[in-house]
C-alpha cells in the first residue's frame, strides 16, 4: 500500500465518521474537495530526520557567531548547541545503535539504513564541532577579553593567582576527589553519563609497566572558578576551569608516581531504553526502574580533548566497547556547557534587554473575577510577551480557592521543581475539591521529577493517573468545573506549552481560555478518555490525537485544493516545531501540485522538501531562531475567505509528526472569535515577513538566513512582539 493510498482512505474515513469539516464554522458551501489521485512518496521526496535536526542545531550555532547578538547571549548559544547535541546523541544516536545491535536494516523514508545514518551524522557533526571551536576561540574569546572577561589556563596565572588556586585546590577540591586505579585488583570504574574525567597513564618509578587511572571532575563544584572574586568591583572577571586546576595538581593525587600522559574525556550513554508496557503492572515503578537502568546503558560517544595520550585513548575505546566512529576529538573545550557561568554574568549591556511580560488586557484588572472575564469572551494569550503568571497561574489559583469550584482536571507533561501548579492542586484537594492530575511519567529526561510530583500529589488525595496505555499524554489542558446558579459550567485552558513557569519566560506559546460549552464538553470527554475507558471518536471541534487529528488535518488540506479548483481564495500557513509525518507531507505535496500556496514555519527539523518543481514549488519553509524558543503550534486554512484573518485557525500541543499524531494524546482547538483570529493572523504575518531571525529552507535541506533590506527590517519578530504588546498595554489594551 502506498503512502498516497493510505492518506486517501484516511480522508474518506474522516469525512464519513465526523462530517466535521462540513459542520465547521467557516465552511464554504459545506464542501470538501475529493482527494486528488494519490502519488506514492519516493525516498528522493524526503529529507532525513536526523540530518535535518543537525541543520537546526547549525542554525543555533550561528546565533553564537552572529555579532548582532549581545556577547553573553552568544556564549549561551554555544552552551545550547552543546546541550542540544548531548540530547541528540543520547536519544537519536542511542536509538540508531540499538537498531543496529538488534540487526535491523530497515530504511528510513528517505532511504537510509541505521548504519548509513550514523555515518552521515558523524560526517555532519565533526566539521560543526570545529566551527564551534573557531567561533569560540576566534570570535567570542577576544570579544570577552575586550570587556574584561578572561578564561585562563594555568600558565597565564600571576604568581598571586597561582597561590590562590593552590590554596583553593587544597581546601575545596582535593578532599572531594577520588582517584580510581585500574589494575587486577581494581576493575575499570563505572563512568556516569555526561561526566567529565581525566584519564591518566602512570608508571611506578621502579617499573616500566604502564598503569591507568581515572579522576572524575566533581559535579558538586563549579566548573569555572573565579580567581579574582575579591576584586569584584573592578569589572574584571578571571576564570580558570576546574579541570585545569585538577590537571595541574595530579602530583598531589599520585605522589612519587611518574605521570606519562593525561587525556580529558567525556562519555555519553544511550537514553533510548526499550519498554514493553503490555507487561507492566505498575507503570510508576516501571519508569523508576527504567531510570535506574538508564544510568548503566551502553556508551554511545566518547569525546576527548586535544592532543590525547594515544595509549590511554585506545584503552578507553576498548574498555567502553566503542569503535573509532564513536570517538570525537574536541578541537577546544570538552564541554561548552561549562561556559554557562560566563553567560550568566550580571553585565546588562552584554545581554538582551530585560523583558517583563505584560499582563494580557483581559486580565489587567487584578480585582476582576477570572471566571467572569472568561465567561464574557474567550481570551487568547501569547507567551512570553503576555504574562503567564497573570493568566495561567491566576486561573488555576482562582480555581483552587474558589468555593464554587467543584473539580479541577489538569495534565502535567513537564513542570518546575518549584511548580506553583502542584501547590495549587494540593490546596484544592485539601479544600475538598475533586482534583485529577494526569502526570506523564514518560516525559524524556523529566521522568524522575514527574515521579516525585505524582507521589506528592497522591499523598494529599489528588487522583493521579498516568494516561492511556501505550500513549504519551502530551496535551496541555486544564478543565475547571464550577457550580453557577442551579447548574454547572466548565472553564478551560488549552495551550501549546507545558505548565512550566521557567520555560514560559523562554518559549513562545499560545493559550486559550474558554467557557464555550461545545469546547468544554468535548474536553470533559477527552479527560474521560485519559482517565477511564471512553472510546468517543466523533469530536466536532477538538482535533484529538490519535483519534481524529491526522484525518482532519489531511481533509482540511484537501479542502484547500477544492477551493483552488473552484477559483476561490486558498492557502495554508502552519507553524510548528517539527514536520515529518508522511501522510501530512503527502497531502501538502498534493496541495502544492494543485497550486495551493503553503507557508510552513518550522523551527526544528523538516523532512519535506520545499521548492521542488512538480512536487512542492508552491511550498515555502522558514525557520525562526532567536532570543526565544519558538514552541507554539498554530495552523491556518484560508477556506475560501477573501480576508485571510477570516479563515480557520487552530492551535494546540501537536506537531505534524508521526509520534504526535499516532502515539500521543494531543489536543488542537479551533479559534472561533473574530478578534482572536485576527490576533493569530497577525502572529503569522509578522513571522512570515521576518528578515532578521528567519531562515529560508532550500530543496536540499540547507538553510539561508535572510538579509534585511533596510534598517527597519533589522528588528526581528521577537522584538516586534515585545514592542507590540508594550504599546497596547500603554494604550490600555
Amino acid at each position: 500500500m502506498s503512502i498516497g493510498e493510505s492518506s486517501s482512505r484516511s480522508v474518506a474515513q474522516a469525512a464519513h465518521e465526523s462530517g466535521a469539516l462540513a459542520r465547521g464554522p467557516h465552511a464554504v458551501g459545506g464542501e470538501t474537495a475529493p482527494p486528488p489521485a494519490p502519488r506514492a512518496l519516493q525516498p528522493a521526496d524526503l529529507l532525513n530526520r536526523e540530518l535535518s535536526w543537525l541543520e537546526f542545531n547549525r542554525r543555533v550555532l550561528h546565533e553564537a557567531m552572529d555579532e548582532r547578538n549581545p556577547l553573553l547571549e552568544r556564549v549561551r548559544f554555544l552552551c545550547i548547541f552543546t546541550s542540544n547535541l548531548d540530547e541528540f546523541f543520547q536519544k537519536r544516536v542511542g536509538g540508531l545503535k540499538r537498531q543496529i545491535a538488534a540487526g535491523m536494516v530497515d530504511r528510513t523514508p528517505d532511504g537510509l539504513t541505521p548504519a548509513q545514518q550514523l555515518a552521515a551524522i558523524r560526517q555532519t557533526v565533526v566539521p560543526m564541532l570545529q566551527q564551534q571551536a573557531d567561533c569560540d576561540r576566534g570570535l567570542i574569546r577576544p570579544a570577552l577579553a575586550d570587556h574584561g572577561i578572561h578564561l585562563v589556563r594555568w600558565q597565564e596565572l600571576t604568581a598571586g593567582e597561582q597561590r590562590f588556586t593552590d590554596h583553593f585546590f587544597r581546601e575545596n577540591v582535593f578532599p572531594v576527589l577520588t582517584p580510581l586505579a585500574v589494575d587486577p585488583g581494581h576493575p575499570f570504574p563505572f563512568i556516569s553519563n555526561l561526566s567529565t574525567s581525566l584519564g591518566i597513564t602512570l608508571r611506578h618509578p621502579d617499573s616500566t609497566e604502564h598503569l591507568f587511572a581515572r579522576v572524575k571532575i566533581p559535579e558538586v563544584l563549579p566548573s569555572l572558578i573565579r580567581i579574582n572574586r575579591e576584586e569584584s568591583g573592578n569589572g574584571i572577571y578571571r576564570f580558570i576551569p576546574l579541570i585545569e586546576i585538577i590537571s595541574h595538581h595530579l602530583d598531589d593525587l599520585f605522589p612519587e608516581m611518574v605521570i606519562l600522559g593525561v587525556t580529558p574525556f567525556r562519555v555519553t550513554r544511550n537514553a533510548d531504553v526499550e519498554r514493553d508496557e503490555e507487561d507492566v503492572e505498575d507503570l510508576l515503578e516501571s519508569i523508576a526502574q527504567e531510570l535506574r537502568q538508564r544510568r548503566f546503558e551502553k556508551v554511545v560517544r566518547l569525546e576527548h580533548g586535544p592532543n590525547p595520550d594515544l595509549e590511554m585513548l585506545e584503552f578507553l575505546v576498548g574498555e567502553l566497547e566503542l569503535s573509532a566512529p564513536d570517538v570525537y576529538a574536541m578541537p577546544a573545550e570538552l564541554d561548552y556547557g561549562d561556559l554557562g557561568a560566563i553567560a550568566d554574568l550580571p553585565i546588562p549591556e552584554l545581554r538582551y534587554r530585560p523583558w517583563i511580560p505584560v499582563k494580557p488586557p483581559a486580565f489587567s484588572d487584578d480585582s476582576a473575577d477570572v471566571f467572569s472575564v472568561i465567561r464574557g469572551s474567550d481570551v487568547l494569550v501569547h507567551h512570553p510577551y503576555e504574562s503567564f503568571s497573570a493568566s495561567v497561574e491566576r486561573f488555576v489559583k482562582a480555581a483552587a480557592t474558589d468555593p464554587s469550584v467543584l473539580a479541577i482536571k489538569m495534565t502535567l507533561y513537564r513542570t518546575d521543581d518549584e511548580s506553583p501548579f502542584v501547590r495549587q492542586l494540593i490546596e484544592a484537594a485539601e479544600r475538598g475539591k475533586q482534583v485529577v492530575c494526569l502526570v506523564e511519567l514518560k516525559a524524556r529526561f523529566d521522568e524522575e521529577r514527574n515521579i516525585n510530583w505524582a507521589r506528592t500529589l497522591e499523598k494529599v488525595g489528588v487522583h493521579v493517573v498516568y494516561g492511556v496505555l501505550g500513549l504519551k499524554t502530551h496535551t496541555k489542558t486544564v478543565l475547571v468545573v464550577r457550580r453557577e446558579g442551579q447548574g454547572l459550567r466548565c472553564y478551560a485552558h488549552i495551550g501549546t506549552g507545558n505548565y512550566h513557569v521557567g520555560t514560559s519566560r523562554l518559549y513562545t506559546d499560545i493559550g486559550l481560555f474558554t467557557a464555550n460549552p461545545v469546547i468544554t464538553e468535548e474536553l470533559v470527554e477527552l479527560f474521560h478518555f485519559l482517565t477511564g475507558r471512553s472510546l468517543k471518536r466523533d469530536y466536532a471541534r477538538l482535533l484529538v490525537a490519535p483519534l481524529n487529528m491526522r484525518e482532519r488535518f489531511v481533509a482540511m488540506i484537501d479542502r484547500e485544493i477544492g477551493h483552488r479548483r473552484a477559483g476561490r481564495p486558498c492557502g495554508i500557513v502552519a507553524k510548528m516545531n517539527s514536520l515529518e509525518d508522511l501522510g501530512i507531507c503527502s497531502a501538502l505535496y498534493r496541495a502544492s501540485s494543485e497550486g495551493v500556496p503553503i507557508d510552513l514555519i518550522v523551527r526544528g527539523f523538516c523532512c519535506l522538501r520545499p521548492g521542488v518543481p512538480g512536487l512542492s514549488e508552491n511550498i515555502r519553509v522558514i525557520s525562526i531562531i532567536g532570543r526565544f524558543l519558538e514552541h507554539a503550534r498554530l495552523f491556518h486554512f484560508r477556506n475560501g475567505c477573501e480576508n485571510p484573518a477570516e479563515g480557520e485557525f487552530y492551535f494546540g500541543s501537536a506537531d505534524w509528526m508521526y509520534r504526535n499524531l499516532s502515539n500521543r494524546v494531543e489536543a488542537i482547538v479551533p479559534v472561533e472569535e473574530k478578534g482572536l483570529r485576527e490576533k493569530c493572523w497577525e502572529m503569522l504575518r509578522i513571522q512570515l515577513a521576518d528578515e532578521r531571525q528567519a531562515w529560508d529552507m532550500k530543496p536540499d535541506g540547507t538553510y539561508v538566513q535572510r538579509t534585511p533590506h533596510d534598517q527597519a527590517a533589522e528588528t526581528g519578530c521577537h522584538e516586534q512582539f515585545m514592542r507590540l504588546v508594550s504599546s497596547r498595554a500603554g494604550e490600555g489594551g
